[in-house]
């Protein structure tokens, strides 16, 4: 681990100011031991190491589909980076017109290679793709237990050693269903998560310190506050080439520095401080951006930078609302509650004192938690103003809601365990009392134990479901498909593109684009799939009727057709799948589709199927039989209809056929 950062402790000066005005000032409280460096550096071991195990068990319970990003915009450029470009990597639009940074990719793809070395020469390929497969969540769970490590000890920062409140905030990010359903999986979120609570860790903090409080040296002129603010801005400049909107939390964090709106006491930034602040800044930015050009370069073959095509294409082009368009106050009624689950009011009551001054936090403690909040609210209110929202968006401001909710979370659960009022409690009459360091270190008692029991069960009845039985099936069908694939072609079991022979298209996937993860499951290039396609119209311009009109094929697969009885998809296989000829292999069709060995769908396209294959003309003379040969439940709900009921894979059984035909033949 890189040195702590250089968060001095509260000085004297600083606790006079604690507890002011008309409160009830304790004249003695009890003495608290602080504990030996050596019990506190094993005690940080042993808890970094638990965390790890946990979310290592996380990674491998966690078994069902999300959001297709985890793979399309992670695994499957990864998968090309290590097998090539024949490998059968489904590389989307935003990887062809540049608009991702290779970095996040290149871990996972670095993995890959790495361990494709080391397998492949030990063991037979389906057990190396057993292990292929796991790994990406493998890796990512030792980036999601530093998210949590790293959560407890800016907690820890804030709140001093002695403190109850950093270890309510392990907890709290530990318990949380949202960090057990999403902390594993390989978004760019997830790693742009655990980069912004680490950035905000070692953010030398001192800089919204008190002047008049501590009578110090240059702030940034001392070893141990320059290395970790070097250390934090190569993070955050990691985190913003990553997804572009993180840079709205440094900017909340550096507003209230410089400016110190809103924050106490007399700014201890000087002239010079602030040179030095701006030449790091540009500097350590200029690192990270040579390592990612580079990377890009090395990646696309090209010079480019992904950041500005994701800007041109999101923003200037409007392509995000392609995607879909969420109300403006999506982040507030669903994004934060979903994030926080049952700390939600513990959360909102954090956002809201924190703006205030505490009466029972010094000042620096009152700033930093002023600087968090203000971080949050800053970067909800602007991404509240683009249509395109999603959850994740926000994703990083968890550790920090976690952080700012762990005081009343503490509070209201706990009470000391030998309770004196005079040594206990600090109040100010007629308002709630905040927690203080009188009140939040030594040992306490629980109580709201029923309201504890059931606010933890929730969590982990959310936590199971979300993670065994909410859409499994999307993961499990690959798995199905792999294993029939090792099964009918023993002799095509190599992740080397060049040694394998071109086989059927043993898959064609009729469900809304994206449902399932690709090559990062299915492994083999020589097994042949084809999926619908949703790409946005590039073409178009934004607001023009080209546009309003536009439908990507799996829209126009899904399309309501009069002509079939008010059924969809029977004439998008008509005029589009197979649009002439009758070629069984080669298709023959205008688009030279191919008949599949298997057709994969939700439930919900039987009909058309049996419609297309059984009565029409075309559909017919394709000498097509269906026969159900796997099924999977995939939860008990979901929002897209096309996505309901369960997950279903049909043989043609026209290859089967072929392979009689040709035994006839020989014998």
């Amino acid at each position: 681990m890189p040195d702590e950062p250089a968060l001095s402790k509260p000085t004297e000066a600083e606790r006079v100011q604690v507890n002011t005005g008309d409160a009830k000032t304790p004249k003695t409280s009890p003495p608290v031991t602080k504990p030996h460096r050596h019990v506190v550096s094993a005690q940080v071991y042993d808890v970094l190491t638990l965390l790890f195990v946990f979310r290592f068990i996380n990674a491998l319970i966690l078994r069902t589909f999300f959001q297709p990003d985890e793979y399309f915009q992670a695994l499957e450029p990864a998968w090309n980076m290590a097998f090539g470009d024949q490998s059968g990597a489904w590389l989307t639009w935003e990887w062809q017109h540049q608009l991702r940074s290779s970095l996040h990719p290149a871990i996972f793809g670095l993995a890959y290679k790495a361990a494709h070395w080391v397998l492949s020469a030990l063991f037979p390929p389906a057990l190396e793709m057993f292990v292929l497969e796991a790994l990406p969540k493998l890796v990512q769970s030792v980036f999601a237990a530093l998210c949590d490590y790293y959560t407890w000890q800016l907690a820890t920062s804030i709140f001093g050693d002695e403190s109850n409140v950093p270890w309510t905030a392990l907890w709290m990010t530990v318990l949380n269903p949202w960090q057990w359903y999403c902390s594993t999986r390989t978004f760019s979120n997830s790693l742009e998560t655990t980069l912004t609570i680490a950035a905000l860790y070692y953010w030398p903090w001192d800089l919204v310190r008190d002047a008049k409080a501590n009578k110090q040296e240059e702030l940034l002129q001392v070893k141990g506050n320059l290395g970790s603010l070097r250390v934090s801005l190569i993070l955050a400049a990691v985190a913003v080439l990553l997804r572009p909107t993180n840079l709205l939390i440094w900017l909340g964090v550096l507003t209230l520095t410089v400016t110190r709106l809103t924050l106490d006491g007399e700014p201890p930034i000087k002239g010079s401080t602030l040179l030095v602040l701006v030449k790091e800044i540009i500097v350590c930015g200029s690192a990270v951006l040579a390592v990612s050009l580079i990377s890009d370069r090395l990646y696309f073959g090209f010079w480019t930078f992904p950041p500005y095509k994701w800007l041109y294409f999101n923003l200037s082009q409007s392509l995000a609302v392609f995607y879909g368009h969420m109300p403006w106050h999506y982040y507030l009624s669903q994004g934060i509650p979903l994030l926080t689950t049952t700390f939600l009011p513990f959360a909102l009551v954090g956002l809201y004192k924190a703006t205030s001054s505490s009466r029972t936090l010094t000042v620096l403690q009152s700033n930093i938690l002023k600087t968090l909040s203000f971080a949050v609210l800053s970067m909800v209110g602007t991404l509240s103003i683009i249509s395109h929202k999603e959850v994740r968006f926000i994703y990083p401001l968890l550790p920090i809601l976690h952080i700012l909710a762990a005081p009343y979370v503490f509070k209201f659960f706990t009470i000391p365990a030998t309770s004196t009022p005079a040594a206990t409690t600090t109040q100010t009459k007629g308002s709630a009392a905040a927690p203080s360091s009188t009140t939040t270190t030594g040992p306490v008692t629980l109580r709201h134990k029923i309201s504890l029991a059931n606010l933890l069960s929730l969590n982990l009845l959310l936590a199971i479901y979300l993670s065994l039985f909410h859409q499994p099936a999307a993961l499990s069908v690959m798995t199905f498909l792999r294993t029939e694939f090792e099964r009918i072609h023993p002799d095509s079991l190599s992740l080397d593109s060049s040694s394998s022979p071109k086989q059927e298209l043993f898959a064609l996937f009729l469900t809304p684009c994206h449902s399932t993860p690709w090559r990062s499951h299915l492994a083999y290039p020589a097994l042949r799939a084809r999926a619908l396609t949703c790409e946005p119209p590039l073409h178009t311009q934004p607001g023009s009727e080209e546009r309003r009109e536009y439908m990507d094929e799996a829209d126009r697969f899904y399309r309501k057709s009069e002509e079939e009885d008010g059924l969809y998809g029977v004439e998008f296989l008509r005029e589009e799948m197979w649009g002439g000829g009758d070629g069984l292999t080669s298709g023959g069709g205008a688009h030279g589709e191919e008949i599949p060995r298997f057709i994969v769908g939700f439930e919900g396209i039987e009909e058309s199927l049996k419609k297309f294959f059984g009565e029409d003309q075309k559909g017919q003379e394709m000498g097509v039989g269906l026969k159900k040969v796997w099924e999977g439940w995939n939860g008990a709900f979901n929002e897209d209809w096309r996505r309901r009921g369960k997950l279903v894979v049909w043989d043609t059984g026209v290859y089967d056929e072929v392979v009689a035909e040709q035994k006839r033949s020989v014998f």
